[in-house]
Parts: C-alpha cells; structure tokens; sequence
C-alpha cells in the first residue's frame, strides 16, 4: 500500500500525571478539523488481557514484575493486530491512530525492577510490526504530576509513588537516547501552559503527519 494512503501513528508518553490524556484529546480535535481521519486509543487496552493488568496496577491482585511486564507486551499485540480494532489495520487504511501510552512506557516503568534490554527484547515484535511516526514524550516534574495525582484520585496506583516516579522518567530518558538512532522522540516541556504544550505538540505532528 503506498505511504500516502495510510494513516500515521502518534504516541504519548510521560508518567503519570503529566497531562498526556488532555494532550490527546486537543490533538485528534485539532487533527479532525483539518480533516484527517483520526481514532484515539491507551494502553492498557479495556481488553481481557488489559483488564487484568489494571487489575494488577492497582495493587488488588499481587503479582511479580515480569508477569506484568509480559502482559502488557501480549496486550499491546493484541492492540495492533485485533480484527476489527487493531492500530495497524487502521493506519493501514488511513486513519491517523494517537495512542496513551506505547512500548516506551515499558521500557521506562519495568526497567526498574529488570534490564531494560529484557524489556525491549519482550517487546521486539510490536516493535516490527508498528513504530510511532513520533513518539511525544510530556515532560513534568515528578511532584507536580504526584500533587495533581492526589488532587484527582481516591486511591493511587503501585507506580504513583514520588520515588518511583523520578526514576520513571530517568528510565523514559535513558530509553530515549539508548534508542535514538532508531526512534523519533520529541521531548516536549510539560510544565507549560496546556495550550503552548499543545501548540509545541502540534508543530512536532505537523512535521509527520
């Protein structure tokens, strides 16, 4: 099929809290007033495997790292390849897919407790079968994302916590330059207004899309 009938591929990334659902949400409005097909999409998927991860997230359902970090690596194969709803199928006929979150996360969040090099070999398939045109790394200091975390949830996640926190975007970094020959990643300041963050965002996507 020729590149110009398929649709892009546009991921998010950041750790939790930096405002990457409110960036999604300006973004495929905007994409869809100039008249690109655009769908929108996270993981964990609301699939069964996706399901038991959040599961998992949230602490009700103990399990080792790997366990998780295997999950996650089957859920996003099955986020590309489903069917009837898969990111792949739909770029291939030309729908622009903005995705919350995409292997980056996996590198950042389980290369805390394994090798990263682990986490990437776990997910070396999706990898072959999609890469993000651009990867839209929100960059915010970890104590503003925990206090808006605190602000909005009754209950935070196993992750959420500052420690873990700063060293999810050390990990987001560290994946980003071990990578960098073969990914495209912009790093966009978070701390911003969200409307220079979604201008920042705009003109990255404007360079691929």
């Amino acid at each position: 099929m020729e590149k110009a009938n398929k649709g892009g591929f546009v991921v998010f990334e950041g750790i939790d809290g930096a405002g990457k659902t409110t960036q999604v949400e300006l973004l495929c409005k905007r994409l869809a007033l100039v008249g690109i097909p655009v769908f929108s999409t996270c993981e964990p998927t609301d699939g069964p495997v996706g399901r038991l991860i959040r599961r998992m997230l949230s602490g009700s359902l103990p399990v080792d790292q790997r366990t998780i970090a295997s999950l996650f690596a089957a859920d996003r194969t099955e986020h590309l390849m489903n069917p009837e709803t898969g990111i792949r199928q739909m770029v291939d006929t030309g729908t622009t897919v903005v995705c919350d979150r995409y292997y980056f996360s996996s590198y950042a969040y389980h290369s805390q407790y394994m090798d990263m090099e682990w986490v990437i070999q776990v997910n070396r398939l999706n990898a072959d079968i999609l890469k993000p045109d651009i990867t839209l790394f929100i960059d915010v200091d970890p104590q503003i994302c925990l206090k808006r975390l605190q602000a909005t949830r009754k209950h935070l996640e196993i992750y959420e916590k500052i420690d873990i926190m700063k060293q999810v975007r050390a990990n987001y970094l560290a994946a980003f330059h071990r990578l960098e020959h073969q990914e495209r990643v912009a790093v966009i300041d978070g701390n911003d207004s969200v409307e220079n963050i979604a201008k920042a965002v705009w003109a990255q996507v404007c360079l691929v899309i």
